[in-house]
């Protein structure tokens, strides 16, 4: 580790100490919310943490292996998008293991990651409850930005959304659900073909 680097880690895990809200981080673990290390520290701040120290990809390499819940926030605030190759993104989903952090680290870092839809579409797919989160989160945003899917990219969604909506998990059925929301609001093209696909799978959300 660069010793530049290193001061900074340094330095930050120290800020965290004078950051700790105790209450919060009791509430986080009674909630399920499983971090090695878990200050409390509310998210306002840590951006404003990010802004000072500004994008770093080695500083956020360092952060996110700190199995801190902080630093692993921190890291997703400061990973420069256009830097982060893919495998680093699959290790980092593979290691998340909250739902907090699947969903910031979908807002704040991957979608804007330029291979985001088809990330997106491939975790959607995946068993793990988490990766589905993230997924619905990433499409969400994209949907908002009007990024419109192709032919088999609405289908495999629709297809998806489908069994997510009935999924065991609330986040999941959450996330997919606002996700499902964005899409229609690409325009009433999509909104139809949403209702009628949804319908014919037996779900009918009024």
């Amino acid at each position: 580790m660069k010793e530049e680097v290193h001061d900074k880690l340094k330095t930050i895990k120290q800020s965290f100490r004078s950051m700790m809200n105790g209450p919060a981080s009791a509430s986080m673990r009674d909630k399920g919310m499983a971090y090695k290390i878990n200050w409390g520290v509310a998210l306002p701040l840590l951006r404003q943490m990010a802004a000072e120290y500004g994008k770093d990809y080695d500083l956020a390499i360092e952060l996110w292996k700190q199995n801190i819940r902080e630093c692993q926030i921190l890291a997703t605030m400061i990973m420069p998008a256009e830097k982060m190759l893919p495998e680093v993104a699959e290790i980092w989903m593979e290691q998340t293991h909250t739902q907090e952090l699947a969903e910031v680290a979908a807002l704040n870092l991957y979608q804007h990651l330029p291979y985001a839809p088809a990330m997106a579409y491939r975790w959607m797919a995946l068993a793990g409850a988490f990766y589905q989160i993230a997924a619905y989160h990433i499409l969400g945003r994209l949907f908002a930005r009007k990024m419109e899917p192709n032919e088999l990219g609405i289908n495999e969604f629709l297809d998806q959304v489908a069994v997510a909506l009935r999924d065991d998990n609330l986040g999941v059925r959450h996330a997919a659900y606002n996700c499902l929301c964005r899409f229609e609001e690409l325009g009433d093209d999509y909104a139809q073909i949403a209702t009628k696909v949804l319908r014919a799978q037996g779900i009918d959300l009024g």
